[in-house]
């Protein structure tokens, strides 16, 4: 698969990684044989990337890894992302020192890694990434070696470029799908100029994209698809790009008739997002090791055509723009 460095970092990772939050918690039970055969399946379909977080299944998706990265994963070159942030409540005065090395420690030992590859502050309140103390708290733990590097999650277009201007942050993960095109405009290319890497997150809109769902689908009760639709557990645009579930469901019917021969709408969805100028790697979840594998097969699609481009952006704008446009 495709390599591209992922931005400050300087290492290089596959154009399709795995995102690693429903091996943790919040999309239904996953048990741990499955997760690590999910992982393995990545991996043999040229994944070099993967993205995690601390608060993921209270650090199981961590412990997955790092179990599979001790046994069959063991010869794998893989960039492994966590996120640090969430253990407390997600207030501006929890983003200090005193909480992020014992965060760390913990990814540490859940990881069973001497340092972290990537650590990036899980979608905090805005003022945090404005707050220069949280900066030298992430740098003084780059000296020390505890991480090698550092990033953000974002939830907004404005907070992405803030982080973009901080010299060391290496890389921005923002929502972007054929549901979300707002990053285009300027964060994508504030990120290119600034060598800041991009991290394509929720690229299937929490699955919407793949096709599989109708207007009668029902999702497990402690599935976010069911109980964060009006955003009262976390950010709203987390659960289907933001978009209301029955529109989602015709866009996403539309949108699959633009999948190329051979290729499912999944699979077109993570091409689209692969080819924006300024990304580094998309992450999509997989719950299954035929989810995994479909996933990979995303990065060695041919490029699609400009008419399909067109054609995602008229959806886009007939669509979807007037509900997630102005708020994120």
């Amino acid at each position: 698969m495709e390599q591209r460095v992922l931005g400050r970092t300087g290492r290089p990772v596959s154009v399709v990684g795995l995102g690693t939050w429903q091996l943790g918690a919040d999309w239904g039970e996953v048990d741990e044989g499955e997760a690590l055969t999910v992982l393995d399946s990545a991996v043999a379909g040229g994944v070099t990337f993967f993205d995690t977080a601390d608060v993921y299944g209270d650090g199981r998706s961590e412990q997955l890894i790092g179990q599979y990265l001790n046994t069959a994963g063991r010869d794998a070159d893989i960039l492994v992302a966590t996120k640090l942030g969430r253990r407390l409540p997600p207030a501006p005065e929890n983003y200090v020192m005193d909480n992020f090395r014992p965060w760390v420690e913990r990814s540490l030992r859940n990881l069973g890694v001497d340092r972290l590859d990537l650590v990036q502050l899980h979608c905090p309140p805005t003022p945090v990434y404005s707050t220069d103390a949280v900066y030298d708290a992430l740098d003084t733990l780059v000296a020390e070696q505890k991480i090698a590097a550092y990033g953000v999650s974002v939830e907004t277009c404005d907070e992405a470029l803030t982080a973009i201007a901080r010299p060391g942050v290496a890389s921005v993960q923002i929502i972007l799908n054929p549901f979300r095109l707002k990053p285009l405009e300027r964060v994508l290319p504030a990120a290119s100029a600034a060598g800041v890497g991009i991290i394509a997150r929720v690229p299937l809109a929490s699955g919407l994209l793949s096709g599989r769902y109708t207007k009668d689908t029902v999702f497990a009760a402690d599935d976010h698809r069911t109980y964060n639709r009006d955003g009262s557990s976390f950010d709203q645009g987390e659960t289907f790009s933001g978009v209301d579930f029955a529109t989602g469901v015709e866009a996403a019917a539309e949108f699959g008739e633009l999948a190329p021969a051979g290729a499912t709408p999944a699979q077109t969805a993570l091409r689209w997002i692969v080819q924006q100028p300024g990304v580094t790697s998309v992450i999509p979840g997989a719950r299954t090791p035929a989810q995994a594998r479909a996933n990979a097969g995303a990065g060695d699609l041919p490029a699609l055509p400009d008419s399909t481009l067109d054609a995602v952006r008229d959806l886009y704008d007939r669509r979807i723009r007037t509900q997630v446009h102005h708020r994120w």
